[in-house]
């Protein structure tokens, strides 16, 4: 019962995060959601500018984003068992693509760490993959509590917290 994570450096500046630390964020959400049969994630670390170009062809929004998640199409409950298989026989949950400046933006605007906000998107991408949304209320309070969860095992915040600074403007 494992979770491969196979990580590209596609373009972008990753200094403050490495490979190691993507790896925990996708196992944490492996052991704590699925945890069974043997699958892979592809994690595309990225530039805004290649993300841009994704998210306008995938999603028809031409901006960046901070993540893309581009799931396999089975449903998350038959997901060890019903995917198509990559490597070694492992099923393939899909593809997760960061963003590197639009991370950074973002971490200076809420005061995290860069590290915190690209793992805390990784765990977010990882659940997408697996089929968790937050479309509705509901379904976003679930996940949000999920990650929650998942990151404080990583000893990082609570990502939804507002600070003070935030809170005033």
């Amino acid at each position: 019962m494992t979770l491969v994570v196979e990580i590209t450096n596609q373009t972008g500046d990753w200094a403050g995060l490495n490979d190691e630390s993507v790896d925990a964020a996708a196992q944490a959400v492996w052991r704590d959601v699925m945890e069974r049969g043997e699958c892979e994630v592809s994690v595309v670390l990225a530039d805004d500018a290649f993300v841009q170009d994704l998210n306008a062809r995938f999603r028809g929004a031409d901006k960046p984003t901070n993540v893309l998640s581009f799931p396999m199409d089975a449903a998350p409950e038959d997901a060890a068992d019903s995917l198509p298989t990559g490597q070694a026989g492992r099923r393939h949950l899909g593809d997760i693509v960061l963003a590197s400046e639009t991370i950074q933006r973002e971490a200076v605007t809420q005061n995290k760490s860069f590290s915190d906000h690209a793992r805390h998107l990784v765990v977010h991408g990882v659940l997408h993959l697996l089929g968790w949304d937050h479309e509705e209320d509901a379904a976003a309070t679930r996940m949000e509590r999920r990650e929650i969860k998942i990151l404080a095992g990583l000893n990082i915040a609570d990502p939804y917290v507002v600070a003070p600074s935030e809170a005033l403007s």
